[in-house]
């Protein structure tokens, strides 16, 4: 089973503060995101920014792109990402528009999405989707379990690459011991710590007792 990679999420409020930490963990990651807060903050000087600072790595957009599909993932990849977000609740004729352009789409879960929709995603070219506990549910008490499993062995099995975040720890690890996760994406479990570099060397570590 190939090993997952691992993606830093930068959601920092300042394109300095997450070049910082950038500096300090992208070297030991495998991709490097691009936050929705912080491209927000900084716009598409962020992606250009950290595409300069590792140009050997893969780059994502988290525009959680919604609208004018091919626009966004045009912008997005001008600027040097490989990857870029669409949330669920996209129409299909988004996702296309986007998909025009940019390859490396990805379908962001939250409550908009069912199995139906999934084919249809599937249908015109969608390959990678990202099953993502929120902020506010895991803040409301929500924990990682079965019924994420199940969810993400679903979309394996309809054939797409499955990345998983939301409050990722590395206890959160071994709990997909079996499953081929395509991406483990952690943001605070790594940004938030004061050596995130040694934050990153442990989830690769973990990762790598499990595949």
């Amino acid at each position: 089973m190939t090993k997952p990679n691992l993606q830093i999420a930068l959601d920092q409020n300042t394109l300095a503060e997450a070049a910082r930490i950038a500096h300090l963990a992208g070297p030991v990651v495998d991709i490097v995101e691009v936050g929705t807060i912080l491209e927000l903050q900084a716009g598409q000087q962020s992606i250009s920014v950290l595409r300069s600072m590792f140009p050997d790595k893969i780059i994502a957009s988290d525009t959680k792109c919604a609208d004018a599909g091919s626009t966004v993932a045009k912008n997005s990849k001008d600027a040097g990402a490989d990857l870029m977000t669409v949330i669920d609740s996209a129409t299909i004729p988004t996702m296309k528009s986007a998909l025009s352009v940019l390859d490396g789409i990805q379908v962001e879960l939250y409550s908009a999405w069912n199995w139906e929709l999934a084919k249809e995603w599937k249908k015109i070219g969608i390959k990678q989707v990202i099953y993502h506990q929120s902020r506010d549910a895991l803040l409301a008490g929500e924990v990682w379990g079965k019924k994420d499993l199940d969810i993400v062995r679903g979309f394996i099995d309809l054939g797409f690459k499955v990345s998983v975040t939301g409050g990722l720890n590395i206890d959160t690890i071994k709990l997909f011991e079996g499953v081929p996760v395509y991406t483990f994406i952690a943001g605070r479990a790594i940004t938030g710590q004061s050596d995130p570099k040694a934050a990153a060397e442990a989830f690769q570590s973990e990762i790598k007792k499990y595949w």
